[in-house]
C-alpha cells in the first residue's frame, strides 16, 4: 500500500490560445496586437481561471505580440509572482514542437500560451479516449473549434512531464470565452 508521500500527484497542463488579434497592414504577423475585444476577454478568462483554481506555477509563452499581451492581461488576475518564460519556438510550430516544450518543463501546473492550429492539435492529441459523456462532450467541443482565448485543461497521471505522450491526458475542462457567464466570474455582464 502506498502512503501519501509516494502518491503520484497528477500533472496539470493549461493550453490557452491567445485572445482575438488584429490584422493591421503595417505589421508582420509576429507583431500583431490584440483587438479591443481581445483586451476585454483576456482578463475575463484570467478571472475565470483564478476562480476555478486554474493558477499555473509556470507559464511558457510565445514571443508574438498577441500572446505576450494576452499574458499581461491574465497576470493582472492570476498574480504576478508566476514564473514566466517567453519562447520563440512556441510561435506557430507544429503540435509536436509544443509537446517537446511541455515535456522539458519541470513545474506543475503549467500554462502554455500559443497559437492555432498547434494549440488545438496538441490538446486533441493529448486527450485520452473519453470515459464518460462529459468527457466526450468536452472533446467534441474542443475538436469542433478552439477559438481565441479558449482554455483546455488536461491532467496526466505521471510523475514527470517527460513521460506524457499522445492520448495520455484527461481533458477535465474546455472553456471558450462565450462559455464564461456573469455567474461564473461575478462581473454582472454576460457574453
Amino acid at each position: 500500500m502506498l502512503d501519501d508521500s509516494t502518491k503520484i500527484v497528477p500533472l496539470r497542463l493549461f493550453l490557452l490560445r491567445h485572445a482575438k488579434s488584429d490584422w493591421p497592414d503595417n505589421l508582420g504577423d509576429h507583431e500583431r496586437p490584440l483587438t479591443q475585444r481581445g483586451r476585454d476577454v483576456a482578463p475575463r478568462m484570467g478571472m475565470f481561471m483564478h476562480k476555478r483554481g486554474y493558477v499555473p506555477a509556470k507559464i511558457l509563452c510565445s514571443t508574438a505580440a498577441r500572446t505576450r499581451e494576452t499574458l499581461d492581461l491574465l497576470l493582472g488576475t492570476l498574480g504576478d509572482d508566476i514564473d514566466v518564460a517567453y519562447e520563440r519556438a512556441l510561435y506557430l510550430p507544429a503540435w509536436q514542437v509544443l509537446l517537446a516544450n511541455v515535456q522539458a518543463a519541470a513545474a506543475t501546473p503549467l500554462l502554455l500560451i500559443g497559437h492555432n492550429p498547434g494549440m488545438e492539435e496538441l490538446a486533441s492529441a493529448l486527450a485520452a479516449t473519453p470515459q464518460n459523456d462529459a468527457e466526450r462532450m468536452r472533446l467534441k467541443k474542443l475538436r469542433n473549434k478552439f477559438p481565441t482565448a479558449a482554455l483546455a485543461v488536461l491532467d496526466f497521471d505521471v510523475a514527470q512531464w517527460s513521460a506524457i505522450r499522445a492520448g495520455t491526458g484527461t481533458l477535465i475542462d474546455f472553456i471558450r470565452p462565450r462559455d464564461i457567464g456573469a455567474s461564473v466570474i461575478g462581473t454582472g455582464d454576460d457574453d
